[in-house]
């Protein structure tokens, strides 16, 4: 598997993950001339912006410790461009971290991460 392919399939567990907490999936790789958002999802009266991450070890550091502040930036600014495309102006909004962590078979749902 290539690296978009491995990207996709944890995605897709990430994916699974929050529609077991009854979020409802907006969108999947989200891109635009920014950047890309892995997962865009609604709960209840909140829009989130999901990045995943996924691990096989901690050897490395922890999945969440992964994502730079640059990469947080951009990830700002695109939901900015998502809300204004889909005109989306007064609605509460947060910013979440899925980690799996792939040989545990677990995942650690980060809310409100940055």
């Amino acid at each position: 598997m290539n690296k978009k392919e491995i990207g996709s399939k944890y995605e897709n567990i990430a994916k699974k993950y929050l529609e077991k907490k009854e979020y409802k999936i907006l969108e999947m790789n989200y891109r635009n001339f920014i950047g890309e958002i892995d997962i865009i999802a609604r709960d209840a009266d909140q829009l989130i912006f999901v990045e995943v991450k996924a691990r096989k070890t901690n050897r490395f550091g922890l999945p969440r410790e992964a994502i730079t502040y640059k990469k947080i930036d951009k990830i700002r600014k695109c939901s900015l461009v998502y809300m204004k495309d889909n005109k989306i102006y007064d609605c509460p909004l947060r910013f979440d971290v899925v980690e799996v962590y792939i040989n545990e078979k677990k995942i650690n749902h980060i809310i409100n991460a940055f």
